[in-house]
């Protein structure tokens, strides 16, 4: 009896351990930093919802992502139109079905899109504040917040939230603030730390 009652005081302190390793890894930038940089690969699903006054419902896309470090991303969505981006090198294509053909889309918007990509490389290596435009702020609950600096930047997106997963290294949600009213929902699932991926995901179709 003596004996069953140590053991359950030891396994009380060791998940007490393991559960203040997995909350507290989020304090701090170092500790994300630290944590980020133990990761090397991502793959995940996820699911985007575009909020809207004026919609009944939002819009929901769904797809997934592959991420290789240091600037390495495929982000694809499959539902409900099929478009692929591919950043690797340097370099953005895009890539969007039409009536059945996967075909190359006019570069005119890569500049935007490519930014958008290097900013979710950046999020996923844990260097959130390292943009210029955005102050980053630590706040309750693994959750990061950015605000713009200036002016112009908030005519766009008001606030990002970045709410990190109870696994260290990992992103459970991404909601950008474009007004009062608008909002866009990034959730993560199925998501796999460091698994082996070829280069070739990141600059071919399909």
């Amino acid at each position: 009896m003596q004996k069953s009652r140590i053991s359950h005081k030891y396994l009380c302190v060791l998940l007490l351990g393991t559960a203040y390793l997995c909350t507290g890894w989020a304090d701090t930038w170092d500790g994300i930093r630290n944590a980020a940089g133990k990761v090397t690969t991502v793959s995940a699903e996820f699911t985007q919802e575009k909020h809207m006054k004026i919609l009944f419902r939002p819009l929901v896309s769904k797809g997934v992502f592959h991420f290789r470090s240091p600037n390495s991303l495929r982000w694809e969505y499959r539902a409900p139109v099929k478009s692929i981006m591919l950043m690797h090198r340097g370099k953005t294509i895009r890539y969007i079905e039409e009536n059945g053909t996967i075909t190359e889309e006019d570069g005119a918007n890569m500049p935007f899109m490519q930014m958008m990509l290097q900013e979710i490389t950046r999020w996923i290596e844990g260097r959130f504040d390292e943009n210029r435009a955005f102050h980053a702020r630590l706040a309750h609950g693994r959750l990061i917040v950015l605000s713009p600096k200036e002016k112009n930047t908030a005519r766009m997106i008001q606030q990002i939230e970045i709410r990190l997963s109870d696994r260290p290294g990992a992103i459970k949600s991404v909601t950008i603030y474009e007004g009062e009213n608008s909002f866009t929902r990034l959730e993560f699932t199925n998501v796999i730390l460091n698994p082996p991926l070829k280069g070739v995901l990141f600059n071919k179709i399909p």
